[in-house]
């Protein structure tokens, strides 16, 4: 995938990534007592890869939503609204009625994802 030099990547806090490896090779000792208890390793594997990928990047054309697997993407034009929910997140209200939550894109990052668009910001005293 190639990204434009205007594109605004939000990822969630690395730190979980580094949570991760360290609960790896904290595993490791479960994982190596028995041959079935192999899978235990998948975990902290699976929250280190969705840590490392998962988050919205925004460009002049669309939103992506990026998970563990796979993505969404969602045109500017089918955004009505984006606003921040009572837990601080950042929402897009589409054109259908439906809300998204975006990945790793608090409501105050909402200016920063609103810039990805190339479109001004409103002005707060008008």
């Amino acid at each position: 995938m190639v990204t434009s030099p205007n594109t605004v990547h939000f990822r969630h806090n690395q730190a979980i990534l580094a949570a991760a490896i360290i609960a790896f090779f904290g595993a490791l000792p479960v994982a190596g007592a028995r041959w079935y208890l192999l899978p235990v390793l998948l975990v902290p594997l699976a929250v280190a890869l969705w840590a490392w990928r998962a988050g919205t990047d925004a460009d002049a054309h669309e939103l992506r939503l990026r998970a563990l697997v796979g993505q969404r993407r969602i045109s500017w034009e089918r955004v009505v609204e984006l606003a921040a929910d009572p837990r601080g997140r950042a929402v897009a209200r589409l054109d259908d009625g439906r809300q998204v939550t975006l990945p790793a894109v608090r409501g105050t990052d909402l200016p920063r994802l609103v810039s990805a668009t190339g479109q001004p910001l409103p002005d707060a005293a008008g």
